[in-house]
């Protein structure tokens, strides 16, 4: 994160991230993409536009964020799905093509995509 300059710099931090937080409480969804340099060299800059391009086409409101590398590279573009209450999802070798289908089964009809699944983890499994 660069530095903050100035006061006006940190208002306008403060409240991204009062958005952000309440984007994540409102919506209880959040999705992942692995952008790592395995993921970027295998497109997950693309993936990750073409969901905020959905997202914004069906008007579906989730925060969007990026992690790093988690030891998956040949798996790569990974997006993992949160959502309260249910089991963080993990897809992987998601491209561009796929993303409509993601976001349209998971998402609106709240039908996880079997055959693009590489893992979940319960709440209770990550300490919640």
């Amino acid at each position: 994160m660069p530095k903050v300059k100035s006061l006006d710099e940190l208002r306008s931090l403060r409240e991204q991230v009062k958005e952000e937080i309440s984007t994540r409480i409102e919506t209880g969804t959040t999705i992942i993409v692995g952008m790592g340099t395995c993921g970027i060299a295998a497109g997950a800059r693309d993936t990750m536009q073409a969901i905020l391009r959905e997202l914004d086409k069906l008007q579906i409101t989730a925060h969007v964020r990026t992690v790093g590398c988690i030891g998956m590279c040949a798996r790569e573009p990974l997006v993992d799905i949160e959502q309260a209450g249910k089991p963080r999802v993990t897809y992987g070798n998601v491209t561009v093509d796929m993303v409509p289908r993601l976001i349209q089964e998971h998402l609106k009809n709240g039908r996880v995509v079997e055959e693009w699944v590489v893992g979940r983890k319960t709440t209770d499994e990550i300490g919640l």
